[in-house]
């Protein structure tokens, strides 16, 4: 069974999506749409901006989507998904990928997320940190014990988790980690607390464009972020995305559900090789590829 996945942020590079656009009729029109979307020329960018105009989240997050979503429309008879996930931002790749979403909404969900998120990471100064070598307990129980807001917030593979907060609370987990015998705990550059109780705000603006947004019935399941598990029902699917933006990302637990219900391959859609690289985490022998036009 065939499991398809979509990277997440920080995947992006000067260059993206530049083969697609020059190579495909059908990626040029996806390309073209989307900056009429956007109202702002994203593909000059993606094609030829600079890694610090790529790092900006309204640039970024968009991006990153539709590098995935047009590579994914591109493979045409090729993709046959039994089932999909993707890693924060790349949930909304998946949901276009299975026709949960279409693109246009898709591109708009993500547009908006990136803008709420960028003002709630003004509104409070805050940042995240990737511990790599302890248990996810430790870490949990460690985060419980600190004073002000810090928790778990992306759940990377086993022995890698990183943690979500203000930048006080952070500094003083990353000591305490060290302490209890984490490998590394570093502080990650990042403009804010992502998946953490400080993205509240922007969990409200995307749940009210979510709302009002139409979603399918999918093609196949989409092991989403906030449970870790299958979903095909449109309204669960809803709810758990508007959940995303302040809970953790199970994708550890994603990981080993889906080949626990019997997933034999897995294929990342999108920019680099991350997700695969944390696939080989979990099993040594599990068979990783990349999307590639046929």
């Amino acid at each position: 069974m065939k499991a398809y996945v979509f990277p997440g942020q920080g995947a992006q590079f000067s260059g993206m999506g530049k083969d697609l656009y020059d190579n495909s009729s059908v990626a040029k029109e996806m390309f073209d749409k989307a900056n009429k979307i956007l109202g702002f020329d994203i593909t000059k960018i993606m094609f030829e901006g600079t890694a610090e105009e790529l790092k900006e989240t309204k640039v970024t997050q968009p991006a990153i989507f539709l590098h995935s979503t047009i590579l994914a429309a591109c493979i045409g008879g090729s993709f046959d998904p039994a089932m999909v996930a993707g890693h924060s931002l790349g949930e909304l790749s998946a949901l276009v990928a299975n026709k949960t979403l279409s693109f246009e909404d898709g591109l708009k969900l993500v547009s908006k997320r990136a803008l709420a998120m960028q003002d709630a990471c003004e509104a409070e100064p805050s940042t995240m940190a990737a511990i790599i070598g302890l248990d996810d307990r430790v870490v949990e129980d460690i985060c419980l014990a600190i004073d002000g807001i810090v928790v778990a917030a992306n759940y990377n593979c086993p022995g890698q988790l990183v943690i979500s907060g203000s930048i006080s609370a952070i500094e003083a987990a990353c000591s305490k980690l060290i302490e209890a015998g984490a490998r590394r705990a570093l502080v990650l550059p990042v403009g804010g607390a992502f998946h953490s109780p400080l993205m509240e705000p922007a969990r409200e603006k995307l749940a009210t464009a979510i709302d009002t947004t139409e979603f399918s019935t999918p093609v196949c399941p989409v092991y989403q972020n906030v449970v870790a598990r299958a979903v095909s029902d449109p309204s669960e699917i809803k709810k758990n995305l508007m959940a995303q933006l302040t809970a953790p990302v199970r994708w550890t637990q994603t990981m080993q559900k889906m080949i626990a219900d019997g997933a034999t391959e897995v294929i990342e859609v999108g920019p680099g090789k991350v997700l695969q690289g944390l696939f080989k985490k979990v099993d040594r022998q599990f068979l990783c590829s990349s999307a590639e036009i046929i």
